[in-house]
Order: structure tokens, then sequence, then C-alpha cells
């Protein structure tokens, strides 16, 4: 067969590939080239001929680890498919479809996540990737991954649409992530069924008109006598609550904050990106109160721990449901939640604070959507951070039931 035939082969180096600048074809021999295009990519091709038309077989690039021995590795066996009077595309194709017929989505959704999870902000969110697919995907789960289509992604969805609506949303994106990833594993083809726009947007409802389950905050008005609740407590977990809520930041991030994080003598926590949402820096001003806090807890830590709220078993933090637990305790939990008082810092920040909203959306450490903004707010105005905080912790304070909170105007 005229693409099987032997040809001069071996005409590249290691070297030759590193250092091809030059847009163009650089013939390896017997089939395979490397194809350098005009804005630097590399890409291995495999060109042969068959019933009489040329065809190209993508073998891979080097920038994704496909090196010259395996690209011609990869040669050779597709010439060992043209001897035998195959076409190499027809065969990588059937043994693609037989890999994805051995794979069930539910097989396939947990072995994504066991690769990807080393980018989820916390442990929660790995068990929440898990539990969502597994308990709410089970009209799916035993079918071969390739087999998936829109009537099996809307029996799982149509549910929970209406009565768990943001629950419903994240289970979406979470399996049009799953069959996405198997696409780029050529595991199966076509558009994804679990697609919103254009797609599943067309026959549910759309998730802004749904009565989405927010936190539940308490309003800010009634913060002060709230803390003069929770200092009655002498638990570490309500001196952990108070520090979320004059910081205004999330359970994880202070219940796994260490003293390295802490300058107290700055007034200042930085929050290693790692360790948040946004996978950001985010440095916290400290209020007086904040500095009490941790002041007092420093008299009182053990020294074998280097959380500052640490927890019953060694090396590990307080338990994520010690907050919670305590709010069951005061009577409050079903009310009020821990990331509720994130929202009630919004609103007292946004309705009878001066401060901007771009300093408050910087407090909360949320991101920015524009691009181009993000590209020039380059500093986290962290001095005008500070005296918002400052207010924020002063009008958290306990006051008597005859004091008016007032704000100087003039603060900026």
């Amino acid at each position: 067969m005229a693409g099987a035939r032997n040809r001069k082969q071996n005409l590249l180096t290691a070297r030759t590939i590193e250092t091809a600048k030059e847009a163009g074809k650089y013939a390896d021999g017997n089939g395979l080239y490397l194809v350098v295009r005009s804005g630097g990519s590399r890409q291995w091709f495999f060109i042969f001929r068959r019933d009489g038309k040329l065809k190209e077989m993508g073998l891979g690039s080097p920038a994704k680890g496909v090196t010259l021995a395996m690209a011609r590795k990869l040669r050779d066996e597709a010439r060992e498919a043209l001897a035998r009077g195959d076409d190499p595309l027809e065969a990588r194709r059937a043994a693609e479809q037989a890999k994805a017929a051995g794979q069930t989505f539910g097989a396939y959704a947990l072995a994504l996540v066991d690769r990807i999870e080393g980018g989820f902000s916390n442990p929660k969110h790995r068990k929440q990737w898990r539990s969502t697919l597994e308990t709410y995907c089970g009209p799916i789960w035993q079918t071969p991954i390739d087999r998936v289509d829109t009537a099996g992604v809307l029996s799982c969805l149509t549910p929970i649409w209406n009565e768990k609506p943001e629950t419903a949303s994240r289970v979406r994106g979470r399996i049009e992530r799953v069959l996405s990833a198997a696409k780029a594993e050529k595991l199966r083809t076509g558009e994804n069924p679990a697609a919103w726009r254009g797609h599943l947007d067309a026959t549910l409802p759309k998730p802004a008109k749904l009565a989405r389950g927010h936190h539940k905050a308490l309003k800010y008005a009634d913060l002060p006598a709230f803390v003069a609740e929770l200092r009655a407590r002498p638990a570490l977990a309500a001196s952990a609550l108070e520090l979320a809520l004059l910081t205004a930041t999330r359970t994880s991030e202070v219940l796994a904050a260490t003293w390295g994080e802490f300058d107290l003598e700055a007034g200042l926590w930085t929050i290693p990106a790692e360790r948040m949402k946004a996978r950001r820096e985010h440095r916290v001003a400290l209020s007086k109160r904040a500095l009490t806090i941790l002041s007092e807890l420093t008299k009182a830590k053990a020294v074998t721990s280097d959380f500052v709220f640490p927890g019953q078993k060694p090396k590990k933090p307080l338990s994520n449901m010690a907050m919670l637990m305590l709010l069951d305790r005061m009577g409050r939990r079903g009310a009020i939640t821990v990331h509720g008082f994130r929202s009630s810092f919004a609103d007292w920040a946004s309705e009878v604070s001066p401060f901007s909203a771009e300093l408050r959306e910087t407090a909360l450490a949320h991101t920015i959507p524009n691009k181009a903004e993000a590209a020039y707010r380059r500093g986290d105005a962290l001095e005008k951070r500070r005296a918002m905080m400052e207010a924020w912790a002063k009008w958290c304070e306990p006051k008597p039931d005859n004091v008016v909170q007032l704000f100087d105007q003039t603060t900026k």
C-alpha cells in the first residue's frame, strides 16, 4: 500500500523541535511531520494517503508532553494499521468508543473528582462535589459516559429544579463539567447535553426567576444585641464566630487560620491564596475589637497547635460545625447562618455607612467581573478598609437601648 511504503525517516532531532521557529511542516519521514504555526504552537501529524485521498491524523503536541519518540511510536502504529488495510483514523475512533463503552457516568465522574479536587477551595467543597453527583445523578449513574443525553440530564434536574434551585444549578454545572472532560478525553462526541445557554435554557425556567436559597442573615440593626448575647458565652466557637462577624470572612477562612497569618502589631491578617475561594491572597484590616479577641486567645492558646482555633483532635482546627452548633444552642439556627453575617456586613456598608461599594467588595474578597477594571485596580485600599472595619466593629458593639448610632459623614 502506498501509505505503508518505507521512506527515509528519523530526520528530526530534539534540538530541531525545540528551536524551530519558522512556520511550516518539518518532516521526520514515513509520514510524520511537526507542524509549526505562525503563533509558535507545534503539533504532530501523521499524513497518509488512502483510497486516493490525502488524510491528516493529529498525534498530539510537544507542549502537551508528546515527545519525538512518542510521536514516532504513534506513527509506526498508524502505519501498521495501514499495512493491515485499515484506516488509522477509523481504528482510533473505534478504540476510543470501546474505551468509552466501558465507563459509566458515575465511575468517570468520581475518577474526575479525584483528579481535580486539588483545585477545590476546601475539603467541604470536595465532599459537596461527590455528594451532589451521587445524590442527584442516579438516573444516569450507570449510563455509559458516551450515551448520556439531554433526556438523561433532565431526569436528574427536573425533580429538584423548582424545589432546590440553587442545588439544581450546581448539579447541572457539575454534570456539564464531567461531560466536557469526557469529550476532551475523546470518550464522547457532540454538544454537551448539560449546557445551559442555547440548550437547557429552552426547556427549563431561568435560574434568575426561581426563588433562590440565600443564606439567612441577621439584620444589621440587630447585631449589637446578638454580639452581647454571643459574648456571654465563653466557648471558643463564640470567639471564632465574633471574629468571623467582625472581619466579614468565611467560616473556613476563620477556622483554618494559623497564628503565622497574623501580624497583631500591624493589625493585619493575611490569608494565603490557597485558602481563599478566589485563589488570591486577601489582607484583612483588623479592628481594635478583633485584635482584643486574638490577644485574649494568645494568652490561652495551646503551644502544640498552630491553629488560632484548635480542635479536639491533634493538629486539627475547630470543626466547621462548631459555630453552627453554637447558633443551635443560642436558639438561632435556622434563622441565621454563619455565612449570612457577610450579607449583614454588605447591607450595613451599602445602606447606612459612608464607605464605597468598591471598599465593601474588596473587604468581602469578591472578584471583579470586569477584567479591564480588575487589571487597573492593583491595590487593596487597606488603610481605607481599616477605617471601614473599625466603623463596622463599633456598629456591632453592644449598646444601651437608647443610644442611636451616627456616622461622621466626612469619613471616606
